[in-house]
This record gives C-alpha cells, sequence and structure tokens, in this order.
C-alpha cells in the first residue's frame, strides 16, 4: 500500500475519518493515514529510511490484527485497549507484537511528524528544514532513541531539502495551497493524537516496553 506519490489530501481525509462522534479512534483511517505519512517519508528519500521502516513494519502489524481473528477487537483504539488488558497485563508486557505497544511506538512518531509539519506550515522561506525538524524530533521521538539513533537522525536532517521543496512535495499545488492543506490537517492530527495520549494515559501505557 506504501507505493505511490504522497499526497497531504488523503492524510488529511484519513484523520478527518478517524474520530468518531464518542471520540473514538478508528483503526482504518488511523492505518490509512499512517500509509500516507509513510510516502511522505519516503517521499524524503534515504534520510528518514530508519523512521519509514519501522513505521512500515508497525503499520503491517496492526493490518494482521485488523484482519485476525480477534479482528473485531480491533475496530477502535478504544475497544482494542480494552481487549489486550482484559487478557492481564503480563499478556501484554510479555508480546512485543501487541496492539498496545505497536500503536505506542506509532504515537510517539505522530507526534514528532505533527510537530514537523506545524513547524512548516507556520515557518518562513528562509526557514531551515532540518532545524524544524531537528527542533521537532528532540521534543518527540528523540528521547525514546538511544543515542547512536539520536546521532544518526540529527546527522541526516541537515541533508534535508528548502522548506518549498517540502511544500511541492505535499502534491496539493503551490506552496501557500500546501501550508492552507496544513493548516486543515495538522488539527485532525492533533485530535487522534491528544485522544490517543488521554486514553494511554488513563491505563498506564505510555511506557510500555
Amino acid at each position: 500500500a506504501a507505493v505511490g506519490a504522497f499526497s497531504l489530501r488523503e492524510v488529511l481525509d484519513a484523520f478527518r475519518g478517524c474520530v468518531t462522534e464518542r471520540r473514538e479512534v478508528l483503526l482504518e483511517p488511523y492505518l490509512s493515514g499512517w500509509w500516507g505519512l509513510i510516502r511522505f517519508l519516503q517521499s524524503l528519500g534515504a534520510v528518514f529510511g530508519f523512521i519509514s521502516k519501522d513505521a512500515v513494519a508497525k503499520v503491517q502489524i496492526m493490518e494482521r490484527h485488523r484482519r485476525g481473528e480477534q479482528g473485531q477487537h480491533y475496530e477502535s483504539l478504544q475497544s482494542m485497549v480494552e481487549f489486550e488488558l482484559s487478557r492481564g497485563p503480563g499478556e501484554l508486557r510479555g508480546r512485543p507484537d501487541s496492539g498496545c505497544r505497536t500503536v505506542l511506538r506509532l504515537h510517539r512518531a505522530l507526534l514528532w511528524l505533527q510537530l514537523f509539519l506545524e513547524g512548516l506550515r507556520t515557518g518562513h522561506r528562509e526557514s531551515r528544514t532540518s532545524t524544524i525538524c531537528t527542533d521537532s524530533y528532540n521534543a518527540s521521538l528523540a528521547k525514546h532513541h538511544p543515542w547512536v539513533v539520536r546521532k544518526a537522525a540529527t546527522l541526516a536532517f541537515c541533508a534535508l531539502p528548502s522548506r518549498d521543496a517540502f511544500l511541492e512535495v505535499m502534491n496539493v499545488g503551490p506552496p501557500e495551497q500546501a501550508v492552507d492543506m496544513l493548516g486543515e490537517a495538522i488539527p485532525y492530527i492533533q485530535s487522534v493524537y491528544g485522544i490517543t495520549q488521554e486514553l494511554f494515559a488513563q491505563h498506564s501505557l505510555l511506557d510500555l516496553p
């Protein structure tokens, strides 16, 4: 599913469709939003390879849960948490491919992407994307990565293209249009992030190993 050009509209539509009236986060649109973000990472070249590979692996684990025998429990993040917790804490901590642990990894990466996209949106033409990206990374994913990964990441960010090149990658027309659509998309991503954060905090799942 991860081949093809990145389209910001696709990400916007997916995250817009993620949250129900009851503030449940639906997994199908969540995962399709992630495929869009993965295409975004892949369009930036090898720099983000280590993050996009990991995201692909995590999204595929979630798709297997979704399609598996227990698929009905993986309709929303809320039903997934309830189902996996009902199996007991040992089961959750002992399973590297549990939905909760897998989503937590995606959730942490989502914060970084959200901060990065917001930085691109509010920046100006001369803004250095490497700085925006490094600041976003340090405020999110960095604390979950070992030193050697952090070092490689911040080095890789130095090779990032200009802000205008990023806005072109969005595939929605001129930079101003990309900035407008980011303004539309980011609140939906923030909303999904916020609800997930709250749900995981409530059940003490934010530090699952």
